[in-house]
């Protein structure tokens, strides 16, 4: 537990620190959030990665946990995702909504498949 709060604490602080980062540079102001889209692409790219690399290695299951769980959870926003949707339908904007969420989908499935694969690859 204690691997998987420490691997929660970076992944909330590196989260905390993109979307600082966002706000500053007018990311944010757009209308569309694409910081959490960034953060859940990038998150399930690290998965994938972290997921396919360590799962036949010798690392520790602690380790194993304090990546996965901990950081890739602590990193990334779906609860945040899902409000950013109720609130673009709740504002009129579900035209944006929808694609908000197919991108989230599509890119987030693709970037997890680049991680695992490179994951895989690293291994052998």
């Amino acid at each position: 537990m204690l691997a998987v709060a420490a691997g929660g604490a970076v992944g909330s602080v590196a989260r905390y620190v993109v979307a600082t980062l966002a706000q500053q540079s007018g990311l944010s102001s757009s209308g569309f959030p694409w910081w959490t889209l960034g953060i859940n692409v990038t998150g399930s790219f690290a998965l994938g990665l972290f997921a396919r690399y360590f799962v036949t290695s010798a690392v520790s299951p602690a380790l194993f946990a304090a990546l996965t769980l901990g950081l890739c959870g602590g990193y990334t926003t779906f609860s945040t995702f899902s409000y950013e949707l109720l609130d673009m339908s709740d504002r009129g904007l579900g035209g944006r909504a929808v694609a908000y969420a197919v991108a989230s989908v599509a890119l987030s499935f693709i970037a997890v498949a680049i991680g695992a694969g490179l994951g895989r690859s690293l291994r052998t």
